[in-house]
């Protein structure tokens, strides 16, 4: 098989298998909108990876970047401005607590628990409905991470959030309504990482740096991207430790210690966004599947760290 129709079937492959999903699901469901979601974001996933593979390398991003507002898009607007749906994570545990597997809590099941077994945090990297936005500053290339305690403001973060459901619900027997107040929530949880995102990227000068500080989704993405069988490796004889990968990464990692230790890239803060695989001047990097528990962190600090 040419390479040419192996690039073609690797980018057929997501959306089939999405589209086989929504009809499944709409079939055992009787309800249409299994078919819509799984088959919008399986053929958004498609046109985005399909860019991604057959641009030039120089224009690779787009790709990734029209699949991010693609699904971005959809799930803020469609989903959670049209539909009333809380997206934010306080509104998957409401969700879990009153036993609705609502859009929120589907979303979360599939993109965040679930997906990283198998597509590592492809969801931060390809569909983020905040990093959509976040991406598009000027500040792609980080200068490197600040000091490593500041990274488990995220965990802080999502504590607090569970934290905060669980008072209102077993405290104040609060319990949201489907409408202006599942809205309520999007609107307040979503300006403020918006706003958030935005500050820390010009403080910093990185439009990553909510990931890597603030995000509380990390939590449940970091733990199934420990065991993920998808991840970038590569070839040690090609690599020549230039360093332009790791210079082009938006999450800091050190790509070339793993590639010369002889391992896939074990990162759980990789989010495949494939920069490395663009950039890279000697071919050296490509992505795989198999089996291996990730979790060293060879991360990139700044100087002054």
């Amino acid at each position: 098989m040419d390479q040419k129709m192996k690039n073609i079937l690797e980018v057929a492959a997501l959306p089939i298998i999405f589209w086989i999903i929504a009809v499944v699901l709409w079939q055992s469901k009787g309800s249409i909108f299994y078919l819509f979601n799984f088959g919008y974001i399986g053929t958004a996933i498609g046109i985005g990876n399909g860019l991604f593979t057959f641009l030039p390398k120089q224009r690779r991003p787009i790709g990734r970047k029209i699949t991010q507002l693609l699904v971005g898009l959809y799930m803020l607007v469609f989903l959670g401005l049209a539909k009333s749906e809380n997206m934010q994570l306080e509104g998957f545990f409401f969700y879990v607590l009153m036993g609705l597997f609502a859009a929120a809590a589907l979303h979360y099941a599939v993109a965040k628990i679930v997906g990283p077994l198998v597509f590592n945090r492809g969801w931060c990297g390809w569909a983020c409905w905040t990093t959509m936005v976040l991406d598009f500053l000027p500040y792609a290339k980080s200068p490197g991470r600040v000091a490593r305690p500041w990274e488990w403001v995220r965990a802080i973060h999502f504590a607090g959030s569970l934290i905060l459901v669980m008072v209102l619900w077993f405290g104040f027997n609060y319990r949201p309504h489907h409408g202006p107040t599942e809205l309520a929530w999007l609107l307040v949880g979503n300006g403020f990482y918006f706003l958030v995102g935005i500050v820390l990227a010009y403080a910093l000068k990185d439009n990553r740096a909510f990931c890597k500080y603030v995000c509380p989704i990390t939590v449940p993405l970091k733990i199934g991207a420990r065991f993920s069988l998808l991840r970038i490796t590569g070839d040690a004889e090609k690599c020549n430790e230039c360093g332009v990968c790791t210079r082009n990464c938006p999450m800091d990692i050190q790509i070339p210690r793993y590639i010369k230790n002889g391992q896939r890239v074990l990162s759980t803060e990789c989010i495949f966004c494939q920069n490395c695989i663009s950039v890279c001047p000697n071919q050296a990097l490509t992505y795989s599947f198999a089996f291996d528990v990730g979790g060293k962190e060879y991360l990139r600090r700044r100087p002054d760290r």
